[in-house]
Parts: structure tokens; sequence; C-alpha cells
């Protein structure tokens, strides 16, 4: 099982979002503690991953060495990959 790590600005981030909104993301989350390429997708351009959840994204690096899943991101789709 991958351990999670929120950085700051991942956790802010969710913070602001609806109850509702912020529960869908943190249990797809949970879920995918367990097989996080099953949940993730790799983007194009970074060597980060994405999670899906509804119109909002998850931004996450994976290191399938240290079994772990360190959250850049969230937020709705339309900003989210904006640098």
């Amino acid at each position: 099982m991958y351990k999670l790590i929120l950085e700051k600005k991942a956790t802010d981030s969710l913070n602001k979002l609806e109850y509702q909104i912020r529960k869908r993301i943190w249990n797809k989350l949970q879920e995918s503690k367990d097989d996080p390429f099953r949940f993730f997708e790799k983007l194009v351009e970074d060597d980060s991953f994405k999670l899906r959840v509804g119109d909002y994204r998850v931004i996450a690096d994976i290191f399938r060495d240290k079994e772990v899943i360190i959250v850049l991101k969230v937020g709705h789709r339309k900003n989210i990959y904006e640098r």
C-alpha cells in the first residue's frame, strides 16, 4: 500500500472546495493507495500523474520504489494545468 503525502498547496486547495467535492476527492485518493497506476494517468508534458474526479483533477508524483504518492495540486480542470 502506498503512503499518501499532501503538499501544503494541495491541502489548502482541497480545504477550499465544497464538502461533497472534497469528500469525493479524498475517497478516490484513499482508494488509489492500493494500486495508484489503476487510477492515475501519466501527464503528457510532465513526469507527474493526474487523477480525474468529475470536473476536478489531482496532480501528483508517484514513486514506485518508495511506494509514495505526493499530491502536488488539486483543482478544477479548467485551471489546474496552468503553471
